[in-house]
């Protein structure tokens, strides 16, 4: 059963809570209860694939909802594609969890929330709008996996001029059942919009609403596998995880990973100069504020909303909080610095957020021993879809998939809209009656 983060004493079936995407109370939802994956399942943890990972942990989260057989079938149709450790040097390792069709670790979530949707949907049939608020890469991934449904609506909000090239592309060329709203103002804005769409009574009663954010609970599970499935790849009892942090939602799925049994020393969230997260860490002071735009977009949030669920994790303990998190912030020369760096030492090209993963690392080393630990920088998106950001002589090195370079070749199509509610509330009444 599932539980919102405002109130534990209402219980949600997992169906109902992905359908609703988001309590009417404005809280998140979470897992009643996460119990540790027993004894067994660790000791066969090497010999298991991802698709075996993936099954045990999320049929320990969500019960008997989705029958055995049939969460067989969504994850090995969902998770089809690699998320390979490449090491960088002795003891740290880069997660590449970019290898889905739209070249990024929201990948991930978005195929199995589509997968899980579409499930409790065949029954019932019914039409349901998805609402995903995006800084670049959910969108894609949430149009991608939900391109071509029947009883599935998507509409993208993505901020007007503050995503890559490619990142616009992928959002506003598919047609189909995804349109795209071009939003004038930040990702902030555009999550403003998304939060208050699913508070709204007159709007919940007209038409069936579900979120693909990370919001939705069923795009963060998936987020707790691969922390496991890159420990099974050690026989270490220590593994730090560098985490790229925006929205909270990578860095919850670890620590629900955590809550599962995986020992992890310590995870290391990795902010750009929307560094709110950073500072509650460091004072416990949760102040957001107006985002600011960065080289490392899909990190541009100024109230990233699953610090709900963090909170609810450590029952807003800020010092337990602190034991298993450290934070550092890092401005876009440094981040340029490091990836030119990189790019030298090791002959590696990072995109933005995994560089700034990778200083973020640098920073805890520099002041903490770890002599028998694994470190692990998690690897969010494919460089290719950041060339705006990258110097001619880094350019020429990186090789832009072929599935990217057609993107860029189509045309087009988004609808440009204002931060005003109401007129984004209108726009989804209107499609609602045309």
């Amino acid at each position: 059963m599932f539980i919102s983060t405002n109130n534990k004493k209402i219980k949600f079936s997992f169906k109902d809570a992905v359908t609703k995407g988001m309590p009417a109370d404005n809280g998140l939802f979470m897992p009643e209860e996460i119990k540790p994956l027993g004894e067994k399942f660790w000791q066969q943890l090497n010999q298991m694939n991802f698709a075996e990972i993936a099954l045990a942990i999320i049929s320990n989260l969500i019960d008997d909802e989705i029958p055995r057989d049939e969460l067989k079938k969504i994850v090995e149709e969902t998770f089809n594609f690699d998320a390979p450790l490449v090491e960088l040097s002795e003891d740290t390792f880069v997660l590449e969890l970019f290898h889905g069709p739209t070249f990024a670790f929201k990948d991930f979530g978005a195929r199995f929330m589509a997968s899980a949707l579409n499930y409790f949907n065949e029954t019932s049939k019914k039409k349901i709008t998805v609402l995903a608020a995006t800084s670049g890469d959910t969108g894609s991934a949430v149009a991608h996996s939900f391109l071509g449904s029947k009883y599935v609506d998507v509409v993208l909000l993505y901020p007007s001029g503050k995503v890559s090239k490619i990142q616009e592309q992928q959002l506003t060329t598919l047609g189909q059942n995804i349109t795209a709203l071009e939003i004038e103002g930040t990702f902030d804005d555009c999550q403003k919009l998304v939060k208050t769409a699913f508070v709204d009574d007159e709007l919940n009663k007209t038409m069936s609403l579900s979120s693909a954010n990370s919001i939705n609970i069923a795009r963060l599970i998936p987020q707790s596998l691969y922390y496991v499935y890159a420990y099974s790849k050690f026989n270490r009892a220590e593994i730090i995880f560098s985490v790229p942090s925006g929205n909270l939602g990578n860095l919850t799925g670890g620590l629900i990973a955590k809550k599962l049994g995986l020992p992890v020393k310590i995870f290391i969230a990795a902010n750009n100069r929307n560094n709110v997260f950073e500072q509650f860490v460091n004072t416990g002071e949760y102040l957001p504020r107006a985002s600011i735009k960065t080289i490392s977009n899909a990190m541009d949030v100024g109230d990233p909303s699953n610090i709900k669920r963090i909170l609810h994790l450590y029952e807003s303990n800020h010092q337990k909080i602190k034991d298993d998190i450290c934070a550092y912030s890092f401005g876009d020369d440094e981040i340029l610095e490091a990836i030119r760096n990189v790019a030298k030492s090791y002959n590696y090209i990072f995109d933005p957020h995994t560089a700034c993963g990778f200083l973020a690392l640098q920073k805890y080393l520099s002041v903490n021993k770890t002599a028998n630990a694994i470190k692990i920088i998690l690897s969010t998106a494919h460089p290719a879809k950041f060339l705006d950001v990258f110097d001619e002589k880094l350019k020429e090195k990186i090789e832009t998939p072929v599935q990217l370079k057609e993107t860029l070749r189509l045309e087009k199509t988004s609808i440009k809209m204002s931060s005003d509610y109401f007129d984004f509330k209108n726009y989804l009444l209107s499609k609602k009656l045309s």
